[in-house]
């Protein structure tokens, strides 16, 4: 029996392939969000990336899927509970995309230091004219070096940004509920050294991370509310920088925006939205907000180990 796969937001080349020669049969026809209750009656997989939802109608109309495969970390676009109830495996790809979204968070951290964002988007039209004021108004910039990262969710993603963190020469501080301490290690190249380095990090409480932290970077689940509100705002730096490559909502755009605009926050970093696409302005055109459209998993190289790890695991379930 061959299975047939809908890869419903894609899936890399190579995992394809894989699944391809193991004999399944792979579909990458888009199916709206709104067909898929009825779209899926003809495949015994799916896999999803953040784009599409499998809502407990949907699992409940298709109980005759065997996999559900979320290209990425998050499950909250899967009603995994509904799923275990009609004994459909869901499974996910917790660490194939780490190295990308914590690159990414200090690809905001460079640019946003350095004032990148709003200098990239007053030199097309000023650089001319008004290039020596330009230079005056972005030569206040400093270094991340000896400032303090703190990591609000301390799993494989922000551990990875703390490995990035120490590489840097910054301190860091850490809180997640379920992680008591963490081994951060590093690898050289083998061109250099197979020499390693631990490092031991010790959560602390989240009040703790906000009040000490020059820069605060989002690494949790989607929550019922914000992990940073108004209150959260409060406790942090003046001056201090938030970055969100984690979730839509984990972060309250409103009270960001506010925190913003008094100077409590300096800077913003918004990978992911409340709504996406987003619906706010104000933060979209805001001069002190680095932008970017949910790309944190997006890179050729996560998409790869993303679609080889589905593979192995799919073909391991169904075979």
């Amino acid at each position: 029996m061959s299975f047939k796969i809908l890869a419903n937001d894609g899936i890399d080349a190579n995992g394809k392939g894989m699944l391809e020669k193991a004999g399944f049969i792979v579909d990458t026809t888009k199916i709206a969000q709104a067909d898929l209750l009825t779209g899926l009656k003809n495949y015994d997989v799916v896999i999803v990336r953040s784009a599409s939802k499998i809502t407990k109608e949907i699992i409940e109309a298709n109980t005759h899927l065997k996999v559900i495969a979320r290209a990425g970390v998050g499950l909250d676009n899967v009603d995994v509970e509904t799923a275990k109830r009609n004994s459909i495996r869901v499974i996910n790809t917790p660490a194939a995309s780490s190295i990308s979204v914590a690159e990414l968070v200090f690809a905001h951290l460079f640019g946003m230091v350095r004032n990148l964002p709003e200098s990239n988007r007053l030199m097309p039209a000023q650089g001319v004219a008004k290039f020596n004021d330009l230079k005056k108004k972005f030569s206040e910039g400093f270094e991340l070096r000896d400032k303090t990262l703190g990591v609000i969710g301390f799993g494989r993603i922000g551990q990875e940004a703390a490995r990035i963190a120490i590489g840097l020469g910054m301190n860091v501080v850490a809180f997640d509920p379920y992680v008591e301490k963490a081994e951060i290690y590093f690898y050289f190249h083998k061109n250099i050294s197979d020499q390693r380095i631990k490092f031991e990090i010790k959560t602390v409480s989240k009040e703790d991370v906000l009040r000490q932290a020059d820069f605060v970077t989002m690494h949790v689940p989607s929550t019922d509310k914000p992990a940073i509100g108004k209150e959260e705002l409060e406790h942090m730096k003046q001056g201090a920088y938030l970055i969100n490559c984690a979730r839509g909502g984990v972060v309250d755009e409103g009270a960001l925006l506010d925190a913003l605009n008094s100077g409590k926050i300096r800077y913003a970093a918004l990978d992911v939205f409340e709504q996406e696409p987003p619906v706010n302005d104000a933060i979209l055109k805001h001069d002190r907000v680095s932008l970017t459209p949910h790309i944190g998993a997006s890179t050729a190289e996560a998409q790869n180990r993303i679609g080889i790890e589905l593979a192995e695991r799919i073909i391991d379930l169904c075979q």
